[in-house]
């Protein structure tokens, strides 16, 4: 008996270990309120606030964005002007379509092919690859982004960059509308 309790007491610490490993899925969120309409908080101008950490936490930049968003329909315009703590700027203009059930897919000069997602309650999952310039070399990195509405006015956003499945750091942004 008291080696059953050993076995199953060390069975469900795997399971929980496991489970602690499995990614978070979409249809979680889907009755998270407020709800998130991306047309309705990526129109007109925001704020965002955001840092990239390495592999081992270290914050390796940080950053401000000021966004434009405009929507005709289904069709929008994500104008992003980004400045570095370096003083260095940068600019990425995402054309977004708003497709059926939720999904959006993304278009950018410097994503390579189209990005996809889909939002569920108070959460946006996005999946795309950035051609990134680095020390005079581009290279492709796969970002896996989540965003979620807080409320009417502040949104969160964690993305993960990976190459060749490998995790490479992570971009932690705080979007706030006026």
């Amino acid at each position: 008996m008291k080696r059953r309790l050993v076995l199953m007491g060390g069975a469900a610490a795997a399971a929980t270990l496991l489970s602690g490993c499995a990614s978070q899925t979409l249809d979680a969120y889907a009755g998270e309120r407020p709800e998130l309409d991306l047309r309705r908080y990526f129109n007109g101008r925001l704020t965002a606030y955001g840092i990239f950490q390495d592999r081992s936490g270290q914050v390796v930049r940080r950053f401000t964005v000021v966004m434009d968003g405009r929507w005709d329909g289904d069709q929008g315009v994500l104008d992003e002007a980004f400045t570095y703590s370096d003083g260095r700027t940068e600019r990425r203009v995402w054309r977004l379509t708003r497709q059926a059930d939720g999904r959006y897919t993304g278009r950018a000069d410097d994503v390579v092919g189209e990005a996809s997602g889909q939002v569920r309650g108070n959460a946006f999952h996005w999946r795309y690859t950035l051609r990134l310039p680095v020390d005079g070399r581009t290279y492709d990195v796969q970002f896996d982004d989540w965003m979620y509405l807080m409320d009417e006015r502040v949104m969160l956003n964690k993305a993960v960059m990976s190459k060749f499945g490998i995790r490479l750091g992570e971009v932690t942004l705080t979007f706030v509308k006026p």
